[in-house]
């Protein structure tokens, strides 16, 4: 069997960046950005205000006072959005609005609270300093400088400085874009009617949303019957589709009994073997038609577990992600728990402060444990048994 590190790399080896590519901004939101931004303009653009109130000449209001405030006529009214230059004269006042262009000549900016508010002859009632509540030009944001740099994520922050900046995209590192097709002649769709003997299939929806939480795109995930030429001639109609596929992960089919479709249908592409875990040690991996494929177990913890293990983190990391794996902590467990001797384990626990406690039945087909878990408590392969008030680790799923 293959040891969970060596199946590890191997996934990692098969799961490739694309291209760097420039997408519209609405697009780009949780990626990692390709290249550096450097600022095409400044901001903000043009001397402007930052309140309300009206441009003046400082010396003209230094002797403004509540009882002896400084009239001055209201020569213009400068809106934002006015886009034709101004000049303010000395002895004057323009009323002004907060981001509009401050007119040349004007040295300051009184809030209109330090005022009567007039539209004709204004009464000033504080003095200003020279530069008060003026945002000059450039003082955010100089052209010429690096505001954003290749490998950070875009966030709505970062969105926001783009679109200031007057970018319409930005060169990012693409999603992923994974088929994900579950497979067995027993499955039913959720809300189709029951026969004896056949179940709901939550793979592909299960695995669908872990691909999304990771970042990822799932192009589509069909179902598959057991068989062999029908899953052959669907995978082909999926995989070879006009839009690019990046991955396959398909789910069932792979181990040693009969009906086995994914291992009989992809024997010449795709090395089958068992990894030294549980849940999850039957596997795949290969190509198909230079797409890469990983094959899961068809339980439903054992192909979620082994999505997290083997899947999860070279996925992120070929989206540019600098952490792309689970937290892993330290934590002291709760209650004793044993382990196959030979096998990794990943059992199903609840993370609490620094304590931890296994949860539910370590079998692979108990889905209502792993739905109210927030942690998997890893065991080496050599030990059998772990006492209670013992460190462990743990991958942090929360």
């Amino acid at each position: 069997m293959r040891t969970v590190d060596e199946h590890q790399k191997i996934v990692a080896g098969l799961i490739k960046a694309r291209a760097r590519q420039r997408l519209p901004l609405a697009e780009t939101l949780g990626l990692e950005l390709g290249a550096d931004v450097v600022a095409p303009l400044s901001l903000p653009g043009f001397d402007n205000s930052a309140m309300d109130g009206y441009a003046v000449v400082a010396d003209d209001v230094e002797t403004a006072t509540p009882d002896t405030p400084v009239l001055l006529p209201v020569a213009e009214d400068i809106p934002a959005g006015r886009t034709d230059l101004l000049t303010l004269n000395p002895g004057t006042a323009h009323r002004i609005m907060t981001g509009a262009p401050v007119p040349a000549g004007a040295t300051a900016v009184v809030p209109v609270e330090a005022t009567d508010g007039a539209t004709d002859t204004v009464a000033i009632r504080a003095a200003a300093k020279p530069g008060q509540h003026i945002r000059r030009a450039g003082e955010d944001v100089t052209a010429g400088t690096t505001v954003l740099g290749a490998g950070q994520l875009v966030t709505p922050a970062a969105l926001g400085l783009a679109a200031a900046l007057g970018l319409a995209e930005l060169t990012v590192v693409p999603r992923q874009r994974v088929l994900v097709m579950s497979t067995g002649t027993e499955l039913v769709k959720p809300g189709i009617p029951l026969q004896p003997g056949q179940i709901y299939e939550s793979n592909s929806v299960m695995l669908a949303a872990a691909i999304q939480d990771a970042g990822a795109v799932v192009v589509t995930a069909p179902m598959s019957v057991d068989d062999v030429e029908t899953f052959r001639t669907t995978l082909a109609g999926h995989a070879g589709s006009g839009d690019r596929v990046d991955l396959i992960i398909s789910t069932g089919g792979v181990s040693a009994g009969a009906y086995e479709v994914v291992k009989d249908a992809l024997a010449d592409q795709v090395v089958f073997g068992k990894v030294a875990m549980q849940p999850g040690m039957p596997q795949g991996s290969g190509t198909v038609g230079g797409i890469p494929i990983i094959t899961l177990p068809g339980n439903p913890v054992s192909a979620l577990v082994s999505f997290e293990v083997f899947i999860r983190a070279p996925l992120r990391a070929a989206m540019g992600h600098a952490e792309p794996g689970r937290p892993r902590l330290t934590g002291t467990l709760t209650q004793g728990v044993t382990s196959p001797r030979g096998k990794r384990q990943f059992r199903r626990g609840v993370l609490t402060g620094d304590s931890v406690s296994s949860y539910g039945p370590p079998a692979s087909h108990h889905l209502r444990w792993l739905a109210s878990s927030n942690c998997l408590v890893e065991i080496d392969e050599e030990v059998t048994e772990v006492a209670a008030g013992s460190p462990v680790r743990v991958w942090d799923l929360s």
